[in-house]
């Protein structure tokens, strides 16, 4: 219950909002080129970058915190490279994060998201002063920053896990959704759809989204897979579809990602015009 207040209270403090817009628009500004953008997102690898950086700073902290007290004078040399190894790859593992966060429109995801890099910023601190302090022969000293640098890591761990497992940020939003038909189903007249313009239909309980091309009609779920946007609001130009809420560009002849924040293929349907009627089924 103590913890669960203590969250509560981080994502009511309004006071952070301010400050949370100002940087968001400064990294969206650092890492606007698309293909910048999408890499640090994690288009290329199908699901979010940045929690597979963690690992990396995380493991070589943990392991030369263990070595430091437990592992004699022996494993000193081992636990110094392990402490330099997690500074170096807290720098991506950072721009990562960032770069995910920069999108976050909501409240509560923003607030928590800053207070979560400010305790990483404060433990990638303390393990550089550890650093610093054993090449300067202060090896005791070293070790109590190396121990504290671990609990700030562990608070902005948890509230990594918040923003994942509570909120939902980084989850597929199409994940759970039915699928759809997965045979031949009628949905509106093609004479109903103008060129180039977004329309909505419902099949099984699902939203489509269905564009018109000539005499071709391209389907795609309408539920943005980054955070559940309705994409017949957004704009359609180039064969693409834009998320009007955080920007994920996707492909309409396929659904890949052209412009992240989302990081997955949008589901996308197989269609058929037969005597008028455009018909559609989950795509294989």
């Amino acid at each position: 219950m103590l913890v669960r207040d203590v969250v509560r209270r981080l994502e009511s403090l309004s006071v952070l909002d301010a400050p949370g817009k100002a940087l968001q628009n400064a990294v969206n500004a650092a890492i606007d080129p698309t293909p910048v953008k999408n890499a640090l997102n994690g288009t290329w690898l199908g699901h979010p970058l940045h929690p597979l950086l963690t690992d990396i700073p995380i493991g070589a902290w943990g392991m030369a915190v263990a070595l430091d007290w437990v592992g004699g004078k022996r494993s000193r040399p081992a636990a110094d490279r392990l402490l330099a190894l997690g500074i170096l790859a807290a720098v991506p593992t950072a721009a990562s994060g960032a770069a995910n966060w920069a999108d976050f429109n909501d409240d509560k995801p923003r607030r928590i998201g800053l207070v979560h890099a400010a305790a990483n910023t404060v433990g990638l601190t303390l393990f550089t002063a550890s650093y610093v302090s054993r090449k300067r022969g202060k090896r005791l000293r070293g070790k109590a920053y190396g121990l504290a640098g671990m609990g700030a890591l562990t608070v902005g761990g948890w509230l990594g896990g918040h923003l994942s497992y509570d909120l939902g940020v980084g989850v597929n939003r199409t994940a759970f959704q039915s699928t759809g038909p997965s045979a031949w189903t009628d949905t509106v007249a093609l004479e109903s759809l103008t060129d180039g313009k977004a329309h909505l239909t419902s099949v099984d309980g699902v939203d489509v989204l269905l564009v018109r091309d000539g005499l071709g009609v391209a389907a795609l779920a309408d539920v943005c897979n980054h955070m559940g946007g309705p994409l017949h609001e957004g704009p359609v130009a180039d064969g693409c579809v834009t998320c009007p809420w955080h920007g994920s560009t996707f492909r309409l002849a396929d659904g890949e990602v052209v412009r992240s924040p989302a990081v997955s293929p949008q589901p996308r349907y197989e269609t058929r015009v037969i005597d008028g009627t455009v018909q559609l089924r989950s795509g294989h």
